[in-house]
C-alpha cells in the first residue's frame, strides 16, 4: 500500500510516517517511480509505534526495543528497559490521579454557593 493509504488506515499523518522511517521504526520499499510502498503488517507496526509514543517512550527507546519485538526475543536489557518505562508510567498515573482528586475537590468546593463571592 502507498503511504497515503497507510496514513488513512492508521489515522497517522504522512509526515509522521516519514518521520518513523527516518528514525528506523518503519520500513518501506520503493516502487519504480520512487513511491513508498508498505505491506499489510505496517498497519500493526504503526499502531504499536503510536502506543509506545502514547506511553511516553522516546523514538530512540522505541528503536532500541523494536528489534526484540520483531525477533520475538527478550533480553535482560530489554526487560529492564521495559520495566523502567512501566515504572515511569506508573508514577505518571499516580501523579495524574492526585491531580484528578484535586480537581474533584475544587469542583466540589466551587459548586456550592458562597455569599462572599460575587461570581455565583
Amino acid at each position: 500500500m502507498r503511504i497515503g493509504d497507510l496514513a488513512t488506515r492508521t489515522q497517522v499523518s504522512v509526515r509522521a510516517l516519514r518521520y518513523y522511517e527516518e528514525q528506523g521504526l518503519l520500513a518501506s520499499t520503493r516502487s519504480r517511480s520512487g513511491q513508498r510502498l508498505y505491506g499489510d503488517a505496517a498497519v500493526n507496526r504503526v499502531r504499536l509505534i503510536r502506543q509506545l509514543y502514547g506511553a511516553g517512550l522516546a523514538s530512540k527507546t522505541i528503536a532500541e526495543l523494536l528489534p526484540c519485538v520483531d525477533a520475538k526475543v527478550s533480553t535482560p536489557q530489554s526487560r529492564e528497559r521495559l520495566a523502567a518505562e512501566r515504572d515511569r508510567i506508573n508514577m505518571q498515573i499516580a501523579e495524574l490521579m492526585i491531580a484528578r482528586d484535586r480537581l474533584n475537590d475544587m469542583i466540589d468546593l466551587t459548586s456550592r454557593p458562597n455569599p462572599k463571592c460575587d461570581y455565583v
